[in-house]
Formats: structure tokens, sequence, C-alpha cells
């Protein structure tokens, strides 16, 4: 078996032509790292979350997966969910959250790969290798989508 070593920055920005379906199987076979796609095809690659950036996460995913729990309106998804939005990104948010009529409007197939839908609540935790004008163009697509 052959190795390769390949040494990233904390995000690498690259435009490459992928099908949806390369690029699932992109994110499947290099889950050591995270992807994202913008919607102009420019393949986002970040290496796992530092320490206290998981810890923060993660308590951001419990709270709303205990309000989730309580309310029984949704599915609640961690930093791990891809989504293909509306305009062709492919976003995973550090948290989300899909309300459960939309959720269930998805086939099993679409459910189980990268949801063709766009989270009626997202979270984007900034860390600290994170650009703020990064991010806040990532939210700024998101309500885009939302008013559409």
């Amino acid at each position: 078996m052959n190795a390769t070593t390949v040494t990233l920055a904390p995000v690498l920005k690259l435009k490459i032509d992928l099908t949806d379906e390369q690029f699932f199987q992109l994110c499947q076979k290099n889950r050591d790292y995270r992807f994202e796609r913008t919607a102009s095809g420019e393949l986002l690659i970040m290496l796992p979350t530092g320490s206290d950036s998981g810890r923060r996460n993660v308590k951001i995913t419990t709270q709303l997966d205990t309000w989730n729990s309580k309310s029984n309106l949704g599915e609640v998804f961690d930093s791990s969910t891809g989504f293909t939005l509306p305009n062709g990104a492919e976003r995973s948010p550090n948290a989300s959250w899909v309300k459960i009529e939309r959720w269930n409007a998805l086939t099993l197939e679409q459910q189980e790969k990268f949801a063709p839908i766009c989270p009626d609540f997202v979270v984007e935790l900034r860390s600290f290798s994170d650009s703020l004008k990064d991010l806040q163009d990532k939210m700024q697509e998101y309500i885009e989508i939302a008013l559409n």
C-alpha cells in the first residue's frame, strides 16, 4: 500500500470540478478532514478543530438537542453533517436543526448523503483560526437562502 503525506494550511481553498457524488466520496474517504464546497465550486479543506473549539461546540450541540428533545419539532445535527444548499454549496455548520416536516419530506437516500436542504437553524462557532469575514459571509449565505 502506498502512503502519501499532505500538509495543508488550516483552511485551503481549491477550485475543482466534482460531481455531488464525487464530493461525497471524497469526504467519506478522507474523514480526518472536514470539507465544504462553495456555491462557486471552491473546495474548502479544514483540519480537525482544536480541543477548546470542540469543547465549546459540544455544549452548543447538547443545548440544541436538549431543547429539541423537549419540543420534538425537528432533527439536530452535529458539525460532521453536510448539507447541499439550494445554491449548490455544500456546508457543514457546527450545529444545525431542521424542522421535522422538511426532514421527513426527503427520501432516505437524500437523508443518508448530504441532504439537499438548508437547515432552519445553524450555529457557526468561530475558532481561533477562523476569519470573521469568512464566517459572516457563510452566515449571510444561509440568511439569503432562508429569505428566498
